[in-house]
């Protein structure tokens, strides 16, 4: 079997560097792995190779399979920047209100889920409710539900107050609690709850108060 065959029957991860590198050719025989083993060790490592330049992997292959070697690299390295700057780690209270901030100037009380990875990693941050918040209207259904969906280990509540000051009021630390136990039977933890005011915010988990 080829290359391409195996790897569409398989996946790819049985195939080696120069197996997957030998893909992007139009042949599959022998002489085009031969080749693209060539190719591989005349820059040592896959490393070295994402680093060619179009003008230097035109030297050593036909002009189409050097831009599918590029375009395959740039995929992977933007891949990677998305990974790493568009789903920041979650360390603190405050990386959470850094990424929430503009829920500062918001005109309606809005709540926001941050849904983490089990890594802490953001996967999402939906807004789940906008209106005037009480325990009666905020269920709990509402704020797990996109975690259901999204497959959260867990998840950071957040909401605003519009007056600017985010003492948390006893209803907001009811809920918290109330959501806190709804999260451990449904096996997402509750991580904190913020409340947004104006220029400052708060963490309940900070507070101390237990959940």
């Amino acid at each position: 079997m080829t290359p391409l065959t195996r790897l569409l029957a398989d996946g790819a991860s049985g195939l080696t560097n120069a197996e997957l590198i030998a893909v992007f050719f139009d042949g599959e025989t022998e002489t085009t792995i031969t080749f693209a083993q060539q190719l591989l060790s005349s820059y040592t490592d896959l490393h070295n190779l994402a680093q060619a330049t179009p003008i230097d992997l035109q030297r050593l292959t036909p002009a189409p399979t050097a831009g599918r070697i590029l375009a395959t690299f740039e995929l992977c390295k933007r891949l990677a920047r998305e990974q790493t700057q568009e789903r920041p780690v979650i360390a603190s209270a405050a990386d959470a209100a850094a990424l929430l901030a503009d829920m500062a100037y918001l005109a309606q009380e809005n709540v926001r889920v941050l849904l983490l990875d089990i890594n802490r990693r953001v996967i999402a941050a939906p807004t789940v409710y906008i209106g005037t918040l009480t325990t009666s209207v905020l269920r709990a259904s509402e704020i797990y539900r996109e975690a259901i969906v999204r497959g959260s280990a867990m998840l950071i509540l957040a909401h605003n107050h519009p007056s600017g000051d985010p003492t948390p009021s006893p209803e907001d630390v009811e809920m918290t609690r109330s959501l806190a136990a709804a999260g451990r039977l449904l096996d997402i933890a509750l991580v904190d709850h913020l409340i947004i005011g104006r220029g400052k915010w708060v963490s309940l988990r900070e507070m101390g108060f237990s959940f």
